[in-house]
């Protein structure tokens, strides 16, 4: 009985002994804090200075070590301020651009509004737009046919294209259908292509394409120069063509309007597509390529080139699909005088009348190239 009273008095006894000695140990330890600010601190000790905003980092490694903010200030603010540094390139100094607003961008640096303008209206937008051109061809095709073919044939040919026009159209048509395939997929292939065929093979395929993109471009600036000087006389404006334009070239009716060797809606073609939109690509193009002597290639140019590259491009093609429709199926017998380089009068008289009874008067000759009016194979268009 002794010995289970002792053991449960035990712990009691232990807390009143550390109770009763708290206060002389708290004593001890105030007494002791009192010694060491009496004493100061220890010798060679420096304090360290109070940071300030505009500090350098090697400032700031003494006021606040492990603070490496007016690094990443520095690297923020690159785009107005350059830093230093060893690296060759006219932005070496530059890690993040300035804070700029691209169309249809929020305030953000370069890089960020460059990719919100792309990702946000032209990929989308240039999308729909090439979908609803190709619908709409579509249903144009459906409801009214290929156009032609109402005239019977008589056997007599003309001379519409020279072999050295058809080798520009040719070159500036192969190398456009190059470029349109490879960027299609290179801008929209990741919304249409990807899910297909699966990431491996569209990254084999994307990097293949942009590589023949960048060759085909120079080869297209090229063909796209000749066939502007090729064609440029007989896409000058002449009387008829406002007529052609108001009823509609008689796209919608039963009989066409009368027109030269290219109608209105062909030269419309030639100078919004080839002459304006054909340059502004190419010259973008070229920018991209950095075959343009002179330039820095800065990357806010590199940006804003990109951007009007793109959008020239798309509009570029959704006015070439509706030429390239009118040039295939939706004209019977236009590939046909392309491909040889010969149509039929009765062809003539129905789609270009006037150019037709310029030929039947004599002012211009139904065989052009030299070779055609040595060749008794091809005979010339008798006047009636």
């Amino acid at each position: 009985m002794h010995a289970m009273i002792s053991t449960l008095l035990r712990p009691a006894a232990l807390a009143c002994a550390l109770a009763l000695a708290a206060p002389v140990w708290a004593q001890d330890a105030a007494a002791g804090a009192s010694a060491a600010a009496q004493a100061g601190p220890p010798t060679g000790f420096v304090a360290p200075a109070e940071p300030k905003p505009d500090e350098t980092n090697a400032q700031r490694s003494k006021s606040q070590p492990g603070n490496n903010a007016p690094v990443w200030r520095a690297a923020r603010e690159s785009g107005n301020k350059p830093g230093t540094t060893t690296a060759a390139g006219a932005e070496a100094g530059t890690l993040i651009q300035a804070f700029t607003q691209y169309p249809g961008s929020r305030l953000a640096t370069a890089g960020e509004a460059w990719r919100q303008t792309r990702n946000n209206w032209v990929i989308p937008y240039g999308g729909s737009l090439l979908l609803l051109v190709l619908v709409a061809i579509g249903l144009f095709y459906w409801r009214r046919g290929s156009m032609g073919g109402h005239l019977p044939d008589t056997g007599r040919v003309i001379e519409r294209f020279t072999y050295f026009e058809r080798a520009a159209h040719w070159s500036a048509a192969i190398s456009f259908v190059v470029l349109a395939v490879s960027g299609v997929v290179m801008a929209f292939g990741k919304s249409f292509l990807l899910p297909i065929i699966g990431g491996t093979l569209f990254g084999w395929l994307a990097y293949a394409l942009k590589t023949v993109h960048n060759f085909a471009g120079p080869l297209f600036a090229v063909a796209l120069l000749v066939l502007i000087a090729t064609y440029l006389r007989d896409n000058l404006p002449r009387h008829g063509d406002m007529h052609w334009l108001a009823k509609g070239g008689g796209m919608f009716g039963g009989r066409e309007i009368p027109s030269h060797r290219f109608n209105a809606g062909e030269k419309i073609v030639f100078w919004g597509g080839v002459m304006l939109l054909g340059l502004v690509v190419v010259g973008s193009g070229l920018w991209l390529d950095k075959l343009i002597p002179g330039l820095a290639y800065l990357r806010a140019d590199m940006q804003i080139a990109q951007m009007i590259h793109s959008v020239a491009s798309v509009l570029m093609m959704a006015l070439f699909c509706g030429h390239i429709y009118l040039g295939t199926i939706g004209m019977k017998g236009a590939y046909q005088g392309m491909r040889t380089g010969y149509v039929d009068e009765a062809w003539a008289q129905e789609h270009h009348e006037l150019w037709f009874d310029d030929i039947k008067a004599g002012k211009i000759s139904a065989q052009r190239s030299p070779a055609a009016q040595s060749a008794p194979a091809r005979p010339a268009a008798q006047r009636s």
